[in-house]
Parts: structure tokens; C-alpha cells; sequence
């Protein structure tokens, strides 16, 4: 677990990440969200003992990241440019990395780029940048550590290639102890394989939730009552997160399980009913609306 306990960092005595605390379990693809400039790389830069925070603390499964090198190998880090030696080849940078993380496995790391059409002996500096982020992210996977942290790592790929490497994020989840952590300022493109997700906004955590248990939890209602004053009736023991009307139809997105909805609004009658799925964006622009943000200003498409 990476545990995150009151952090604060500040340049030039401007807070970009503030008292932030926040939980990362193992095993779960944690997906941090957030505008450009939400504090989102340098809360990265911390996790790996890059930064020292200026207040709070960082463990890694109970260890402080800070000038402690057993913490630091149990994670990779890709940063949203990723760096490699000059004029360096993908060989020399799997040899390179054979060195810092002892479970590197070269077999792997070879068979994958082989695959991703991807030269051992070229120069790096002469693929795009799509393939550099797809060489990184193989080089990343086949470190074998416990936690693969990436900023804005999918940035760049075409969706073939941004699906490829979630699927074999994926598989390394299903075979071992693996706990992939993306930011990315993009609902949509983390929507598909996160298990829970946090939102960054002005360097606090504005919410950090489990996605199935947000999915379960909030439901999206369109109807037609009878009558006007069934309305009341049907959200009696409901949370409305929003509510609109269009002539005579309402869409209310509301707090509680599929059953729980549908029972309530079976005590009236309705000309119309229908229950709808949310997407991620859905969900989170409900969130965060009722603790008093607009998270379509927050979140950028």
C-alpha cells in the first residue's frame, strides 16, 4: 500500500500540492485525475522520492520513500517525457535497467518489443513518440516491480497501441503482485480498466473513490409521472444529485443501488420509466457537483 498523510509541496511559496491524503491499496489500477497543472506530476515526483515534501509523509508499504532505496525498487516511474541516454539503443537501455531492477525480465522485454515492432538496435531518438512511450512502458512492465507509476504514459499512443498496453497491464495484474498507477487528465481513457480513482483539483484530493462502488451507487432516471405531485412520492427516500426537465420529462441522477431506485419510483405510476447506465465522466461530474464544484471546468476532455 502507498499511503500519502497530509503532503503538502510548495514552489516559490505557491502551494501546488496542498495537505493532500490519500490511499493507494495494492492490486487495484488506481487512476489519478486531473486538469494540467493540478498537481498531479509533482504528487508523482514525491511517491517516488524524487521531491521531498514540505510537510506530511509518503510510505511505501510502510517504508518512507524519502532517501530509502529499498522503497524506491519496489516502483518504476514514467515520467510524462520520458527520458532516455543520448543516442542510447533500446538494447542498451534494457541493459541499463538489468542493472537497478534485479527481477528485470530481458526475455519478456524482448518478445513484447518484438511484437510492438519495436528495433532492440535502433536509436531511440529516432522513433516517434508513440514508440517511445511504447518502449518505455515495455521496459517499465518487464522491471517486475510491485508498482508501475505513470504520468500521462497512454499521451501519444495511437488506440491500438494505448489498448495493447492496458491489456498487458491487465495480464501482469492476473500473474503477480502488480499495482499500475496512471494520471491522466482523461475520464474516457481510463474509464475501461481502473478499479479506483481519485480526483485532483488545485493540489488537494477533492475525492478518491472505488469505481465499481460509485457505479453501483449512483443511477441515472428518466421518466414521465401521471401526475406532477407523484414526484415527491418517488424521491422521498432518494439523494437527488441532479435533476432536470425538458417539457415533461425528468432525468434525475440519483444516490443508491439499481433495486433501491427502482422500487421507489414503482410506488407511483409513471407514463414513462427507464433506467440508465453512467459513464465514468457521468459519475464524477455528480460528485463532484454536490460537494460544490463543476467538474466539467475541472476535468478536460
Amino acid at each position: 500500500m502507498i499511503e500519502i498523510k497530509n503532503v503538502t509541496k510548495k514552489f516559490e511559496d505557491r502551494p501546488v500540492v496542498d495537505h493532500v491524503n490519500l490511499e493507494i491499496s495494492e492490486g487495484n489500477f488506481f487512476a489519478l485525475i486531473g486538469t494540467n497543472g493540478a498537481g498531479k506530476s509533482t504528487l508523482f515526483r514525491m511517491m517516488c522520492g524524487i521531491y521531498r515534501p514540505d510537510e506530511g509523509e509518503i510510505l511505501i508499504d510502510g517504508e518512507p520513500v524519502y532517501d530509502h532505496p529499498e522503497a524506491k525498487g519496489k516502483f518504476f516511474f514514467i515520467a510524462d517525457e520520458p527520458y532516455f541516454f543520448a543516442n542510447a539503443t533500446l538494447k542498451e537501455m534494457e541493459k541499463y535497467y538489468r542493472t537497478v531492477y534485479p527481477n528485470f525480465d530481458a526475455a519478456m522485454f524482448e518478445d513484447y518489443a518484438g511484437k510492438f515492432g519495436l528495433e532492440l538496435k535502433r536509436k531511440i531518438n529516432t522513433f516517434s513518440k508513440g514508440m517511445r512511450k511504447q518502449a518505455i512502458l515495455l521496459l517499465g512492465l518487464a522491471a517486475k516491480t510491485k508498482y508501475l507509476i505513470c504520468d500521462e504514459t497512454f499521451d501519444g499512443l495511437d488506440p491500438v497501441m494505448r489498448q495493447g498496453m492496458k491489456t498487458l497491464m491487465a495480464k501482469e495484474m492476473e500473474d503477480r503482485e502488480f499495482t499500475p498507477i496512471l494520471a491522466s487528465h482523461n475520464l474516457r481513457e481510463t474509464e475501461d480498466i481502473c478499479d479506483h480513482v481519485g480526483l485532483l483539483h488545485k493540489g488537494g484530493v477533492l475525492l478518491s473513490k472505488d469505481l465499481m462502488d460509485m457505479k453501483l451507487n449512483i443511477q441515472k432516471v428518466q421518466c414521465v409521472f401521471q401526475e406532477e405531485s407523484q414526484k415527491e412520492t418517488a424521491l422521498a427516500d432518494l439523494e437527488v444529485m441532479q435533476e432536470e426537465k425538458r417539457g415533461s420529462l425528468y432525468t434525475f441522477t440519483v444516490r443508491g443501488t439499481r433495486e433501491e431506485v427502482t422500487n421507489c419510483f414503482a410506488q407511483v405510476d409513471t407514463v414513462f420509466y427507464e433506467a440508465l447506465p453512467l459513464s465514468l465522466e457521468e459519475i464524477f461530474i455528480s460528485e463532484t457537483e454536490v460537494v460544490g464544484y463543476d467538474v466539467k471546468k475541472l476535468i478536460l476532455d
